[in-house]
C-alpha cells in the first residue's frame, strides 16, 4: 500500500500528504482505500473487497473496546467522499506535468510539492493561477470554482518582498545542504540520522521485484565483519555510524552569506533593492548580488566599495539558482546532481521528526560558513517569527484554543488532535531552545536582583524556573531534592489530566529540560498572572501546602469529572480557621481563573497518592510484606508518589477480588437454599449520567474502565479480563503484551484461587448478573453480599465497586475534619495495601514476565519502560535486583540482572554528574566532562584533569566576572575528582538511594563482577546526561593514559521530558485491528490497521513512533498473506522511522532490522538480508552484549541464512552460539532448544558429518518426546529425520570401508550431499521468527472468502451472535503481534 506519507513535503509536518501519480500507479488495488481517503473512513466503493461496510465493523470494535455497545455514537459513521483528481501544472522553463491531488488539500500544499520536486524546487515566490485567476493559498481545492480533473494550473512568478527574499535564500541553502548530515549530528531542526540505505544499497523496493538467480549465490560475499563474530571482545564504536557515500559533499558554492552592505540605504530601497548577498563560487569568483523585487542580479560592489548599479551583464533571474547556474558551471553541474540524489532518497530519510532526537556520537564534521545558520543564531528568531504574522507566538492561547476545538465526530476530532499535537511539538521545541538559552546565560532574568538560583525568566512567551528550592518552599519536603522531583511529578499530573480531557478544565503547557546539570521547567503563561500576586489569584487549593485552603464550586464540578478516571476521592480538609473545605484533588493543586476567563489548574505534583514505602510516617505500621523487605525507607524527598499504572493495576486486581468474593458468598447462599430468587441491586439507573460523554474516547483512553456502577460493570469486566490491561500512556508498542497475557497477570494468586474453588465460574456469572441487574426486584440477601464484598475490597461506595484514593493522606500540614475519621482510616489502609501490592504482586509479575520472555528489556530505557508499565518506580530498582538475586531461576534472568546493574550504576553516576557540572564554567565544560568520563570508565587510576590551558591568557589579572553561572562555587573544584572518589560516591549513592550494595570499588571490578561492557556503560551515561562524544575507538583499559581527552567531547544536549498527545481514534482502530488479527481475521485486521495508519498520519504527520508500530504490523500481515514485496516496502519504512524517531541503536530499531532481513530473504535478496542481520547483531552487541536471549534468535537467523548460502562453518558458529544461549535462558528441556539442536544437525548433515548431526538430532528428539509425547507430529518428524541420518551415516561408512578394503580400485557409491533449498531455509526462518503459515489451496481460499462473507452478512443482520465467536483460522497463538 502507499502509506499516505510517501511524498509528503519535508516542510509541512501536518499537511495531508499528496500522493503523486507516479507513486500511486502500478501498486495494485490494495491501495484503493488509501490513496483517496486521506482523512477518514474508507470510501464506499473500496469497501466491497470484504463484502461488508468496513467502518461498521470498526464501530463495533470501538464500542467493544470501551466496554459499552449501547450508545456508541451515531454521528461516528461519517464517510468523507474523497476522490482524488489530477491537475496539470505549467511552470516556466519546464514541461507541463500531471499532479494527483485530493479535494481536502489546500492550495498551499501544491506549493510545497512544487518546492520539493526536482525540476521546480528552486522556486519559492510564485502564485498558482487557474484561467488567469490567482488561487488563495489557504483555500481548500474543493472550494475553488472550475477546478476539476485535467484543469491546468499555471505557476506565475511574483515580485519579491524582504520576507520572500529571505525565505528564498533560506530554501536554496536548505537544498544545498539537503544531503549534509551535520544538522542531524548537531540536533537541530528536527533532523536525525538514518543508516539503513548504507546496508541496502539504495531503495529496497526496486530490487525487490527481481528474484536473485540461482547462479548468483556464489558471488555473495557473506563474511561477517570480525567484530561481530560470536565470542569477540567489546564491540568497536566506529561501525555505529558507517560512512555514507552520499554524504561526500558535492560543493556547489564556497560561500553564500549576507553582505556587509545590508540593509540597503533609502535611495536604493526606492530602486527596489531588498538586500545584498555575497557569494564565492567554486571557481573562486567573488561576486556581490542584489535581491530586488524583480529577482536577483549581479551588482558592481566589492568587499570595500559599494556600487549597487547592475553589472554588465546583470544576469537578472527570478531564482537564485538560475542566476548562479549562468555564472558558475560547477554550480550548474553539481546542483543538478545534488537534486537528483536528494529526490532519490527515501522521503522518510528527510522528513522532520515531531520531536528533536540527539545523537550521543558524531564524527568530526568540518564547520562550513553558513549565512542562514549565522543569522539564525544572532537575530532573535523567536520561534521563527518570520513565518507568523504578529511576531512571537502566544503559546498559552494556542495550546488552550486547540483544546477547545469541537470533537463531536471523527473529522472534527482528527482536526483537533492534529492541532493539539502540532502545537505541542512546536512548544516543546521552543521550550527546549529557551531552556538552553537560560542556562547558557543568554536570557535576562525578570528578577535580576535576586541570587542566581532564585531567578526566573520569560522568553518567547514561556516562563522558565530553575529546579532549586526557592524561598524554602519545599523545606519540609526535602529541599532541593524535592524541588528537583516536583517538576516531573507535575508533568505526570499534566499528562494525566490532559488524557482525561475534560471540557472547560485547562492545564499549562509544561516541558521539563535537564541541561548542563540544571533542571529547568518551562510553562506557558496564564493570562494576567504576572500582574497580580499569587495570593489574590488562587481561588481553589492552597499555596502553603494546606495551611490555608480555599475551594470553588466551578472547580469542584470540573474536577469531579476527573475523579473517577484518575481515581481521586472527593474529600474535606480543614482550613486555618478550622472550617471544612471540600476538595477534589490534592491541596497543592491550585485553581486560577485567567484573564481569558478559563479555569486553569497547576501544581499537579500530587495528583497520585503518596508511596508509603518511601514515606516513613510516625506511628504508621506498614503491612508485613513491606516490613519484611525493609520498608518504609527514608527517601531524598517526601514527594514520592505511586504511578498511575500502579493505581490502575491495583484497582483492577481489587475488582477481580470483589467479583470472586461476591461469587463465593453467592455459592454459599445457593448451597443454603435451593430456590433461587431473582437477585438485583439498586443504584443502577441514576448513575448513568455520570458516564463520560463519548464512550470511544473514554477518559482513560485505553485503560479498562473499572466497573464503576451497576450498569457498566459487566461490560467492563469483559474488558478487564480480556483485552487491554496495559496502562494508559505507552502507545501501541505495548499493547501486545497486554493482549497476549490477558488481564490479571499481576496478582499471582489470581489463578490459584480460581483453580482451588470448584464451581467458581458459575458463581462468578451469578455475581455479574447481580451487579448488573438494575434494581427492580431487590433481594436483601444479595444486597448484603455486595455490601460485604465492597467492604472487603475497600470500595468507597457500599452498593457498587468503586475505589478511589485521597491524595492528601499523610501530607504534612493537612488536617481532616473529625467526621471523616472513619473514611481517613479506610484510605490509609488502601494506601498501605497499594504499597504492599507493588511489592508482592507487581515486582514478582515483572520477574515472571522476564522469565517467560514476554518482557524482554535490552537496555536501560527498555528496562525502565517495563518497570513503568507495571507501575513500579525506578527507585525500586534495588528491590527488583534483590528479588532476581533470590529467585531460584536466577541464571535465566542474568540478562535482566546485568541490565539492571548497569542502569543502577549509570543513574547513580548521573546523580553525581548533575551537581558536578553545576560548578563548571562554560569555558571548561569539555575538559570537565572528559575528566568525569575518565574517572567513570577509564582503567587509568590517576586520571588527572588537565585544566584547560587558557587559550587567551591576558596580561592583566582578569577582574572577577560578576555574572557567574547559577550556583557556581570554586570553578576548578571539579578538577580534583579522582576515579576512586567517584566510585566511592557511586557505591554510597547506590546504597542510600536504591538500598543496593555494589560489591566493587572501581570500574574494572564492576565490569568483571557483573559482566558489563564499558561501551554499554558509556552509551547509557551519555544518553542519560546528553553528552555527545567523538566516534572513535577508546582505549578504556590502558593503565598509562586516560581514555578521553577534551577534544573527544563534542557537545552537551538537553534531555527533554514533555507530554505526548495521543491520536485516540487511530489508536482504537489499531487495537481493533490487533484484536481481529489475533482472532485470525487477517484481511479485516489489516484493513483496520491501514485505516489506523491513515488516521495516525493525519494526526501526527508522517513520522511517529506509533506509526512505526503500525507499519511493522502491516508488514507482518502482508508477509503472512503472501505479499512479500509489500511487506518489504512497509518494513523498510518502519526501519527508517524507527532509526529517525527512536535512534539508530534503539532496541526497537534492532528488531525492525531483523524483521526486514527476513522479508529481504523471502524476496531473494540474500546478501542484503545478511548485511541487515550483521548490522542488527552489531547494534545488539553494543547495546546489551552477547549474553541475551534475543541474541539466540538473531544468531539462529544468521546461521540459517549462512546455511542457505552454503557457508557451513560460519553457519555453525552462529547456530551453536544460539544453542548455548537458548539452553541457558530457556532451560535445556525447552522446545526452542530442540529446534536449535535440529538446525545444528541440518548443517552437520550438509557437511556430511553425520555423527555430530545424529548426536544433535537425538537431543532434539528426546526433548520433543518428553514434552510432546510420542504421537506428536514434531516427535515423528524428528524420528524420521533420525532414520534418514542413520541411513546416510551407514552409507558413508560403507563407502569408507570399501575404500579401505580395495584401495583406489573401489567402486564408490556417490554419497548424497544436500545443499539446503531456499524454500526449506525460509520455512525454518519463519518458524524461529514465530510465523506459521497454514497451507491453503486456492480452493480453500475461495471457500474461506465465501464463508467470511456469509458470516459478515449474518453479523450485520444480527442473527448469529454465537457462531461468529469461534475464530476462522485457529492461529490465535501462532501469529505473534509485535
Amino acid at each position: 500500500m502507499v502509506s499516505k506519507t510517501d511524498d509528503i513535503p519535508a516542510a509541512v509536518p501536518e499537511c495531508n500528504p499528496l500522493d503523486l501519480a507516479t507513486d500511486a500507479a502500478g501498486k495494485g488495488t490494495s491501495n484503493a482505500s488509501l490513496q483517496d481517503s486521506c482523512a477518514c473512513e474508507n470510501r464506499e466503493d473500496t469497501l466491497m473487497m470484504n463484502g461488508s461496510k468496513n467502518h461498521q465493523q470498526t464501530e463495533d470494535a470501538e464500542a467493544q473496546q470501551n466496554g459499552n455497545g449501547e450508545d456508541s455514537n451515531e454521528q461516528e459513521v461519517i464517510v468523507i467522499q474523497d476522490t482524488g483528481f489530477t491537475v496539470k501544472i505549467q511552470a516556466p522553463g519546464t514541461e507541463p506535468f500531471d499532479l494527483q491531488v485530493s479535494p481536502q488539500e489546500m492550495v498551499q500544499e501544491i506549493h510545497q510539492v512544487l518546492m520539493d520536486r526536482e525540476d521546480t524546487c528552486h522556486r519559492t515566490c510564485f502564485s498558482l493561477q487557474l484561467e488567469g485567476n490567482v488561487l488563495d493559498n489557504f483555500a481548500e481545492l474543493k472550494s475553488i470554482e472550475g477546478l476539476q480533473e485535467g484543469s491546468a494550473l499555471k505557476v506565475v512568478e511574483e515580485p519579491y518582498t524582504v520576507r520572500e527574499a529571505r525565505i528564498h535564500v533560506r530554501h536554496i541553502r536548505d537544498l544545498l545542504k539537503s544531503l549534509d548530515p551535520s544538522d542531524s549530528y548537531n540536533g537541530v531542526d528536527c533532523n536525525s540520522l538514518s543508516f539503513l540505505s548504507v546496508f541496502t544499497d539504495g531503495n529496497l523496493g526496486d530490487c525487490g521485484k527481481r528474484k536473485k538467480k540461482g547462479n548468483e549465490l556464489e558471488q555473495i560475499d557473506c563474511t561477517p565483519p570480525e567484530h561481530i563474530l560470536p565470542g569477540s571482545k567489546e564491540p568497536p564504536l566506529a561501525p555505529l555510524q558507517p560512512q555514507n557515500k552520499d554524504w561526500k559533499p558535492m560543493q556547489c558554492l564556497k560561500v553564500l552569506t549576507m553582505s556587509g552592505w545590508n540593509p540597503p540605504p533609502g535611495n536604493r530601497k526606492m530602486h527596489g533593492d531588498l538586500m545584498y548577498l555575497y557569494i564565492v563560487t567554486v571557481e573562486e569568483r567573488h561576486i556581490s548580488l542584489t535581491a530586488s523585487t524583480r529577482g536577483f542580479y549581479l551588482n558592481q560592489s566589492t568587499s570595500y566599495t559599494f556600487n549597487p548599479k547592475p553589472a554588465n551583464p546583470s544576469f537578472l533571474s527570478h531564482s537564485l539558482v538560475e542566476l548562479l547556474s549562468q555564472i558558475s558551471p560547477t554550480f550548474k553541474k553539481n546542483f543538478t546532481a545534488l537534486q537528483k540524489k536528494r529526490v532519490q532518497r527515501h522521503p522518510f530519510e528527510r522528513i522532520a521528526t515531531p520531536f528533536q532526537l540527539y545523537s550521543w556520537t558524531a564524527p568530526q564534521v568540518d564547520h562550513a560558513m553558513d549565512c542562514v545558520r549565522a543569522e539564525d543564531a544572532y537575530t532573535s528568531r523567536l520561534g521563527y517569527e518570520e513565518h507568523i504574522p504578529g511576531q512571537t507566538r502566544d503559546w498559552n492561547e494556542e495550546l488552550q484554543t486547540t483544546r477547545e476545538l469541537p470533537r463531536k465526530n471523527l473529522p472534527e476530532r482528527l482536526l483537533r488532535e492534529r492541532a493539539i499535537f502540532k502545537v505541542h511539538s512546536d512548544f516543546a521545541a521552543a521550550a527546549t531552545r529557551g531552556a538552553m538559552a537560560v542556562i547558557d546565560g543568554n536570557v535576562m532574568a525578570i528578577n535580576p536582583g535576586e541570587e542566581t538560583r532564585m531567578q526566573m525568566f520569560i522568553w518567547n512567551n514561556i516562563f522558565f524556573s530553575l529546579g532549586f528550592d526557592v524561598r524554602d518552599h519545599y523545606r519540609e519536603l526535602g529541599g532541593d531534592a524535592a524541588a528537583h522531583a516536583a517538576p516531573t511529578n507535575d508533568l505526570n499530573g499534566v499528562r494525566a489530566y490532559g488524557a482525561v480531557d475534560v471540557e472547560g478544565l485547562y492545564t499549562l503547557g509544561t516541558v521539563v529540560v535537564d541541561y548542563r546539570g540544571y533542571r529547568v521547567t518551562a510553562q506557558s503563561i496564564i493570562p494576567g498572572i504576572l500582574e497580580r500576586e499569587q495570593e489574590q489569584s488562587v481561588i481553589y487549593g492552597s499555596i502553603d501546602f494546606g495551611k490555608t485552603v480555599v475551594s470553588h464550586n466551578k472547580y469542584l464540578e470540573l474536577l469531579d469529572k476527573t475523579s473517577r478516571p484518575l481515581k481521586v476521592q472527593k474529600h474535606s480538609v480543614l482550613n486555618e480557621k478550622n472550617e471544612t473545605v471540600e476538595l477534589c484533588s490534592s491541596v497543592e493543586c491550585k485553581g486560577i481563573i485567567g484573564n481569558d476567563g478559563r479555569h486553569y489548574i497547576l501544581d499537579l505534583l500530587r495528583t497520585f497518592p503518596p508511596d508509603l514505602n518511601f514515606l516513613p510516617v510516625e506511628g504508621v505500621e506498614l503491612p508485613a510484606e513491606c516490613q519484611r523487605q525493609g520498608f518504609p525507607r527514608p527517601h531524598r524527598h517526601r514527594l514520592a508518589c505511586l504511578r498511575q499504572e500502579l493505581i490502575e493495576a491495583f484497582v483492577e486486581h481489587r475488582y477481580l477480588l470483589f467479583m470472586k468474593m461476591a461469587a463465593l458468598q453467592l455459592m454459599q447462599q445457593k448451597a443454603n437454599r435451593d430456590t433461587k430468587t431473582d437477585v438485583a441491586i439498586t443504584e443502577g439507573s441514576e448513575m448513568t449520567s455520570d458516564k463520560m460523554d463519548r464512550p470511544p474516547l473514554n477518559a482513560d483512553s485505553n485503560s479498562p474502565p473499572v466497573a464503576t456502577d451497576a450498569d457498566t460493570s459487566a461490560d467492563s469486566l469483559n474488558t478487564t479480563e480480556g483485552e487491554n490491561s496495559s496502562p494508559t500512556n505507552n502507545g501501541p508498542q505495548d499493547t501486545s503484551t497486554a493482549t497476549q497475557n490477558g488481564a490479571c497477570k499481576s496478582p499471582l494468586e489470581g489463578k490459584e484461587l480460581e483453580d482451588s474453588i470448584p464451581g467458581l465460574a458459575q458463581a462468578k456469572e451469578l455475581a455479574e448478573t447481580l451487579v448488573t441487574e438494575d434494581g427492580t426486584s431487590i433481594d436483601p440477601k444479595s444486597r448484603e453480599v455486595v455490601l460485604n464484598a465492597c467492604k472487603a475490597v475497600g470500595s468507597i461506595s457500599n452498593t457498587s465497586f468503586d475505589i478511589r484514593f485521597n491524595p492528601d493522606i499523610f501530607s504534612p500540614g493537612v488536617q481532616f475534619p473529625e467526621e471523616s475519621a472513619d473514611d481517613i482510616q479506610k484510605q490509609k489502609q488502601l494506601l498501605k495495601d497499594a504499597s504492599a501490592f507493588l511489592l508482592s504482586c507487581q515486582i514478582p509479575s515483572l520477574v515472571k514476565d522476564c522469565l517467560d520472555h514476554s518482557a524482554l528489556p535490552m537496555d536501560g530505557a527498555t528496562l525502565t519502560e517495563a518497570l513503568h508499565q507495571r507501575g513500579i518506580n525506578v527507585r525500586y530498582l534495588g528491590n527488583v535486583l534483590d528479588f532476581i538475586d533470590k529467585t531460584p531461576a536466577k541464571a535465566q534472568l542474568e540478562h535482566v540482572y546485568r541490565i539492571g546493574i548497569s542502569e543502577l550504576i549509570t543513574r547513580c553516576a548521573k546523580h553525581f554528574f548533575k551537581t558536578y557540572l553545576q560548578g563548571v564554567e562554560l569555558s571548561a565544560l569539555s575538559a570537565a566532562v572528559s575528566h568525569f568520563l575518565n574517572c567513570f570508565l577509564s582503567s587509568f587510576l590517576d586520571a588527572v584533569a588537565h585544566l584547560p590551558p587558557d587559550e587567551l591568557v591576558s596580561r592583566r589579572k582578569s577582574r572577577k566576572r560578576r555574572n557567574r553561572v547559577p550556583g557556581s562555587g570554586d570553578n576548578t573544584a571539579w578538577a580534583s575528582l579522582t576515579p576512586s572518589e567517584l566510585w566511592k560516591n557511586i557505591i554510597s549513592e547506590a546504597q542510600s538511594y536504591y538500598h543496593f550494595t555494589l560489591h566493587s570499588e572501581s570500574v574494572d571490578q564492576v565490569v568483571e563482577k557483573y559482566g558489563l561492557q564499558k561501551s554499554t556503560l558509556l552509551r547509557e551515561i551519555s544518553i542519560k546526561t546528553g553528552i555527545q562524544i567523538l566516534i572513535k575507538e577508546y582505549n578504556f583499559d590502558s593503565r598509562h593514559k586516560p581514555a578521553f581527552t577534551e577534544e573527544d567531547i563534542l557537545n552537551i544536549f538537553p534531555v527533554v521530558k514533555h507530554v505526548n498527545p495521543k491520536a485516540s481514534d487511530a489508536f482504537h482502530f489499531f487495537q481493533s485491528g490487533q484484536a481481529k488479527v489475533q482472532q485470525g481475521f487477517l484481511k479485516e485486521g489489516s484493513e483496520l490497521i491501514n485505516e489506523a495508519l491513515n488516521l495516525f498520519n493525519n494526526v501526527y504527520g508522517a513520522m511517529h513512533v506509533e506509526i512505526c508500530a503500525c507499519l511493522r504490523l502491516l508488514a507482518r500481515l502482508n508477509y503472512i498473506m503472501g505479499d512479500h514485496a509489500e511487506a518489504l516496502s512497509n518494513q523498510q519504512k518502519a526501519v527508517l522511522m524507527s532509526e529517525r524517531v527512536l535512534s539508530i541503536e534503539h532496541p526497537n530499531t534492532i528488531q525492525e532490522y531483523m524483521h526486514l532481513s527476513l522479508y529481504c530473504f523471502a524476496n531473494g535478496q540474500l546478501s542484503t538480508a545478511l548485511k541487515l542481520l550483521y548490522r542488527a547483531r552489531y547494534l545488539m552487541l553494543l547495546v546489551s552484549g552477547e549474553d541475551h536471549p534475543e541474541m539466540a534468535l538473531l544468531d539462529s537467523n544468521i546461521g540459517l541464512v549462512l546455511h542457505g548460502v552454503m557457508e557451513y562453518d560460519l553457519s555453525l558458529r552462529f547456530l551453536e552460539n544460539a544453542l548455548t544461549i537458548n539452553t541457558k535462558y530457556h532451560g535445556p528441556r525447552s522446545l526452542k532448544v530442540a529446534l536449535s539442536h535440529h538446525l545444528v544437525a541440518r548443517v552437520y548433515e550438509s557437511k556430511a558429518e553425520f555423527r555430530s548431526a545424529l548426536q544433535h538430532e537425538k537431543e532434539g528428539y528426546t526433548i520433543y518426546k518428553n514434552q510432546m509425547g510420542e504421537v506428536h507430529e514434531k516427535t515423528k518428524e524428528s524420528s524420521e529425520y533420525l532414520k534418514y541420518l542413520t541411513q546416510q551415516a551407514v552409507a558413508l561408512q560403507r563407502t569408507m570401508n570399501e575404500i579401505y578394503k580395495n584401495g583406489s580400485h573401489a567402486s564408490i557409491m556417490p554419497v548424497k550431499f544436500t545443499a539446503p533449498s531456499m524454500a526449506s531455509v525460509l520455512e525454518q526462518l519463519n518458524i524461529i521468527n514465530g510465523i506459521i503459515f497454514i497451507p491453503l489451496s486456492q480452493k480453500d481460499l475461495e471457500n474461506l472468502k465465501a464463508e467470511v462473507q456469509r458470516r459478515q452478512q449474518l453479523q450485520e443482520l444480527g442473527k448469529t451472535e454465537e457462531n461468529i465467536e469461534e475464530p476462522l483460522l485457529e492461529i490465535e497463538d501462532k501469529i505473534p503481534v509485535d
